[in-house]
């Protein structure tokens, strides 16, 4: 039962971060209809920015940690942000009445470009954090340990899940979206402007990305220009396990992924973790074709 309990937290913590990725996915998909395959370096540049952040921190004497933890987020959500904007305007706005796969080749060229720009500018090799936050909580007499950072990204997570359910269905960004997902061109027509609400749909999802980023580099301590890639592919994997335009269905695939990676690597052993996860999204998308949370599209003429 501990080791259960153990594997449950670290699956949960991963699944968080997965799911933090995959709103990213689903909310782009959501309003106009395509996948951001360029989000997962996105991901991987918030990372970079707040390792870069905190060096430069510690450059100017500051160690108080919450306070540079802080600004690691802040500079991490910043220029993420201007990252995702950038992306829209270059690799989609421009293809947006053009045939599907045209932006599709667009944003998979755009992924390969950002990682192979980072290599360049950061090199080839993984950088390395010392543990900022360290200790753990300790539970069931000490079998059960939760590190700090760990639990953080948790309690983070749910209060971001919190928050964008409740900027979607109470604000009025929140209902211009809503209604450029249901019809663009009648939203446009009411007086949205449907550049700008896809453009920071862009910017939400890339801030999300960056808050992802920044715990995994503290959780894990080590990063390099790769790590987008397959962290893409997993959390675009929970969008769809979950059901692509729910953000509920989103945070529920990245925990479901992160669970079975957890429990797959602790009971069986992880070199077969990600067989189990896609095997079993084959399984599920076979018995549900629109994922757990999601709903068939229902087209009227």
């Amino acid at each position: 039962m501990d080791y259960f309990l153990q594997q449950l937290i670290n699956g949960l913590s991963l699944g968080a971060i997965y799911g933090l990725i995959a709103i990213g996915y689903t909310m782009v998909y959501g309003i106009i209809g395509m996948i951001n395959f360029a989000h997962g370096e996105i991901y991987m540049i918030g990372s970079f920015v707040a390792l870069i952040t905190f060096l430069a921190i510690g450059a100017l004497g500051i160690t108080w940690v919450p306070l540079a933890l802080l600004v690691m987020l802040l500079a991490s959500m910043l220029f993420t942000s201007v990252y995702g904007w950038t992306v829209e305007r270059i690799a989609y706005r421009p293809l947006r009445s053009s045939p599907r796969l045209a932006p599709l080749i667009s944003a998979i060229g755009m992924s390969i470009f950002l990682q192979n720009y980072i290599q360049l500018l950061q090199g080839a090799r993984s950088k390395p954090l010392q543990p900022i936050l360290p200790g753990n909580l300790t539970l069931m007499d000490g079998a059960v340990s939760v590190s700090y950072v760990r639990l953080a990204t948790i309690v983070i997570t749910l209060v971001l899940m919190v928050g964008f359910t409740m900027l979607i269905n109470r604000t009025s960004l929140g209902r211009a979206q809503r209604a450029c997902e249901q019809d663009k061109k009648m939203a446009g027509l009411l007086g949205v402007n449907v550049d700008r609400v896809i453009s920071l749909t862009f910017v939400m999802g890339a801030a999300l990305a960056a808050v992802a980023g920044m715990m995994v580099l503290l959780i894990y301590g080590v990063i390099d220009f790769y790590i987008g890639f397959l962290a893409g592919v997993k959390s675009f994997t929970a969008a769809v396990l979950g059901g692509v335009g729910s953000l509920p269905g989103a945070m529920l695939g990245g925990v479901v992924i992160g669970l079975i990676e957890a429990f797959w690597s602790g009971y069986v052993g992880s070199e077969w973790k990600d067989v189990a996860t896609f095997s079993i999204l084959v399984l599920v998308l076979i018995f549900r074709p629109t994922g757990l949370l999601g709903r068939p599209e229902i087209e009227k003429v």
